[in-house]
């Protein structure tokens, strides 16, 4: 009994210490563009040349069609699982949902 309760203990101090993941999150100003071609994902433009795909909680079927807008509350960025966005034209709420990894980093050429 000492030993399953010793591993018990063990096993919670474990999970204490891994950190919990963090939630990403994009500032606002780094946005240069945004787009959906099907409903289901949203494509965010960087100014840093890279793309980052976030995967909306549910299909937003009229994001595809008409622009939308969203309120930033407290820090200028929008994260993921918090922020939600309403389509123009037909009012349909939608959420952020996971960010996936930055997806292309544009090469700069210069004249």
């Amino acid at each position: 009994m000492r030993i399953l309760t010793a591993a018990l203990l063990l096993t919670g101090a474990a999970l204490m210490v891994q950190p919990a993941s963090a939630r990403v999150c994009i500032a606002t100003r780094d946005i240069t563009g945004t787009h959906s071609d099907d409903g289901k994902t949203l494509v965010f433009k960087l100014r840093d040349g890279t793309t980052r795909v976030n995967h909306l909680q549910g299909i937003c079927s009229d994001l595809k069609f008409n622009g939308f807008v969203w309120t930033v509350r407290g820090p200028e960025e929008v994260c993921e699982g918090q922020q939600s966005l309403r389509v123009l034209q037909s009012g349909q709420v939608c959420v952020l949902g996971k960010f996936d990894l930055p997806v292309s980093r544009e090469k700069h050429v210069q004249n």
